[in-house]
């Protein structure tokens, strides 16, 4: 393990976003902690320790994510990815809440709780207009009369995923998803499913929501949680300027929870016209001084980065030269030694904390401008940090 870098992760900015949207929601209403991929990259144990208090629920994408997260809470935890047969015993087990859409699947599940004299909560993935799992309007009236055949099975829910709720400009398309959703509740209903309720919220869906209560019972609170805007358009909309249109109630302001921090493995002066990394992508047009920093790609510092970013050293930008490899990038810190030419100052910047992400005195690096940089989004980037980096709750 890398003893020189680490994640930091803010306890009070978790808690902080957890209850902004908590104290909005309707009475009633609960939240599930996404925490799949690792927590978006923010380390499991880490997030589900501090979150633990603050929601209902916490949701994981399969089987060997739910072995994890029961080393660390009782809390409920909705399964919502693909689980295979084989490992449906240890999930009924392990109290999951699987997400259904199979009824193979259900029967063998509902044997395994049989087995175990259990009848577990299940929830019923509907695809309204996503094209990804679910089952289909169509299909919904045989599939709820199959499942009535499952003893062992309680029915607690139908949900589904939003596809386009980010689009705050035209919400016609989540307005007929929900439609779609409930539907299919109100087919499960007259199956003899009574008192089922629905979800479909995640982070987007909850702050384009928040007036009309679409989302049903559960809002699954992902990239949220961690601080990130699921889109720029909510962040203009929703983050918290008076200009953006959104009533003072609807306002939030979402603080980031991860840090990532590394130290300087070697500082050092280079003459002009040497090259720098592989592929000799960047020449020194001047004397240079570089400091050598112990991440790369295998850390999940994309390679897309190479003479395409930037580090915070000293609370001043300093650009990425070259390019990025597994395991070390070069930064150009000769801005910071201008005027200082001495020794002194040189090891001052050696001892240096250095930024990867994050805000160090008045300059900050989001996962935002990172994701702008190589053509994605924010949540690739946290959710790619490598999850063998020390997590440090800070």
């Amino acid at each position: 393990m890398n003893s020189v870098a680490e994640i930091q992760i803010f306890r009070k900015n978790l808690i902080s976003n957890i209850r902004q949207i908590r104290e909005k929601l309707p009475a009633g209403n609960k939240i599930a902690a996404v925490v799949k991929a690792n927590a978006y990259g923010h380390g499991m144990k880490e997030i589900v320790s501090i979150a633990e208090k603050y929601i209902d629920y916490f949701q994981v994408d399969d089987f060997a994510e739910l072995k994890e997260i029961r080393q660390y809470t009782k809390k409920p935890v909705l399964v919502f990815g693909f689980v295979s047969v084989a490992d449906l015993n240890e999930c009924v087990r392990l109290n999951a809440i699987l997400g259904i859409y199979d009824l193979e699947v259900a029967r063998k599940l509902n044997a395994a709780a049989k087995k175990r004299n259990k009848i577990i909560p299940v929830h019923v993935k509907v695809d309204a207009f996503l094209g990804r799992q679910g089952i289909l309007r169509r299909d919904a009236q045989k599939f709820f009369a199959e499942l009535s055949r499952c003893k062992n099975l309680s029915v607690e829910a139908v949900y589904s995923h939003f596809s386009n709720i980010e689009d705050v400009s035209n919400l016609s398309q989540a307005k007929l998803q929900h439609q779609e959703l409930l539907a299919v509740k109100k087919i499960a209903t007259k199956a003899g499913f009574k008192n089922i309720f629905h979800h479909i919220s995640a982070t987007s869906g909850f702050l384009t929501d928040q007036k009309n209560n679409w989302g049903g019972k559960i809002v699954r609170l992902g990239i949220g949680l961690y601080g990130l805007w699921p889109s720029e358009s909510l962040r203009r909309r929703f983050g918290g300027s008076k200009k953006s249109g959104a009533d003072k109630s609807e306002r939030i302001i979402l603080k980031p929870v991860m840090r990532w921090v590394t130290r300087i493995a070697q500082i050092k002066k280079i003459p002009k016209n040497f090259p720098v990394g592989y592929g000799c992508t960047f020449i020194t047009k001047t004397p240079t001084t570089v400091a050598v920093l112990p991440q790369g790609y295998s850390d999940g510092y994309d390679r897309g980065f190479s003479n395409n970013s930037e580090v915070l050293v000293l609370d001043r930008r300093c650009p990425i030269i070259g390019r990025v490899a597994m395991n070390m990038i070069v930064a150009d810190v000769t801005g910071l030694a201008k005027g200082h030419p001495t020794k002194s100052f040189l090891d001052k910047i050696s001892k240096a904390e250095v930024v990867l992400l994050g805000r160090q005195g008045k300059e900050e690096i989001s996962a935002e401008e990172l994701a702008a940089r190589i053509g994605t989004i924010n949540y690739e980037i946290v959710t790619r940090v490598w999850p063998n980096l020390k997590r440090v709750i800070i």
